[in-house]
C-alpha cells in the first residue's frame, strides 16, 4: 500500500513505515502531523484517484527531525563587465516517518 501525497507543495510517493525528507515542517520533533492531500491511493484492493484528493483519505506522520539541505551555489556573472557575484544557501527541511495510511 503506498500513496502520493502533497506535502508543503511537494509530491512525494510515500509508504508505512518509511522516512522522507520535505521541505522544512512547522511542527516540532517528535510531534504527529496528519496529511489530507492525498491525490493517488494504491490499496490491495485497487486504486483511488483524487480529483484533485481521495476524499477521507490522509497520511500520519512523526516528524523525526529538522535540517538544512547541502549547499546551492548561485552564481551570477556579465560578460565584459567585471561583474561576477556568488553566493550560497542552503534550504531547510524536516525528516518525516510514516505512522499510518488511513483511507
Amino acid at each position: 500500500m503506498y500513496a502520493i501525497v502533497e506535502i508543503a507543495g511537494k509530491q512525494l510517493r510515500v509508504e508505512k513505515g518509511k522516512e522522507y525528507v520535505t521541505p522544512k515542517l512547522p511542527f516540532e520533533p517528535g510531534t504527529q502531523a496528519e496529511f489530507d492531500r492525498v491525490l493517488f491511493l494504491r490499496e490491495d484492493t485497487g486504486v483511488r484517484v483524487g480529483s484533485p484528493v481521495v476524499e477521507g483519505a490522509k497520511i500520519v506522520a512523526t516528524v523525526v527531525a529538522h535540517g538544512r539541505d547541502e549547499k546551492v551555489v548561485v552564481f551570477k556573472k556579465k560578460r565584459r563587465k567585471g561583474y561576477k557575484v556568488k553566493r550560497g544557501h542552503r534550504q531547510p527541511q524536516s525528516v518525516i516517518r510514516v505512522d499510518d495510511i488511513v483511507a
